[in-house]
């Protein structure tokens, strides 16, 4: 149902699209956007945004399927390790979440396909002995945060950080192994993001 404050040409649009979409809510007033929830996303707003199908009166469509999230483990050897390149890179070997299929799991990359505001994480163990690791998040091959562990009297200590990140559409995120070597074993590093809201 649209309610009357629902402007016009958009009370008539939203009324068709409700057909296929699901619910349809008009904002209060010109500045509120319409929320949909459903299989796709109407918004009524004078200045609509650039995620979606804009028409001429101001309407948007996006999809409700846009989220974006995944979480990767490593329960491989120690690393780095012969199989190991030159570029660092913390490579991970199973997905336990991927949702909109964004991370690559054979490059342990995550390939951003949208703008936003976009939150990671990562946690990792550093092996039993003296030395100290650090890890920092990449974001296009710069490093964005960093993280160590290097306490010489504990034997397993871990390396964590997270980040809030404004992402543009392609840009791409990973780990890297600065220095020290990581924990092989069973799932010991992790590396999680999700998309917060698109921009």
């Amino acid at each position: 149902m649209v309610p009357a404050r629902c402007p016009g040409p958009c009370a008539s649009l939203a009324l068709v699209l409700l057909l296929g979409c699901g619910v349809v809510l008009c904002g209060q007033n010109d500045t509120e956007p319409i929320v949909l929830e459903g299989k796709c996303l109407v918004v009524c707003d004078s200045n609509p945004s650039s995620d979606g199908v804009t028409s001429s009166l101001g309407i948007s469509v996006r999809s409700a399927g846009a989220k974006v999230a995944f979480s990767a483990v490593r329960g491989t050897n120690h690393e780095p390790s012969d199989m190991s390149n030159t570029s660092m890179t913390i490579y991970f070997d199973q997905v336990l979440v991927n949702i909109g299929n964004h991370f690559d799991l054979k490059a342990s990359v995550f390939l951003a396909p949208r703008r936003g505001i976009y939150s990671f994480s990562f946690h990792v163990v550093k092996v039993y002995n003296r030395q100290t690791i650090q890890v920092n998040l990449l974001q296009n091959d710069y490093p964005v945060i960093s993280a160590f562990a290097g306490d010489q009297d504990v034997t397993r200590e871990a390396a964590s950080n997270g980040v809030l990140l404004m992402v543009e559409r392609e840009d791409r995120v990973s780990l890297k192994l600065e220095r020290g070597t990581l924990m092989g074993g069973w799932k010991y590093s992790t590396f999680s993001g999700f998309l917060v809201f698109p921009l």
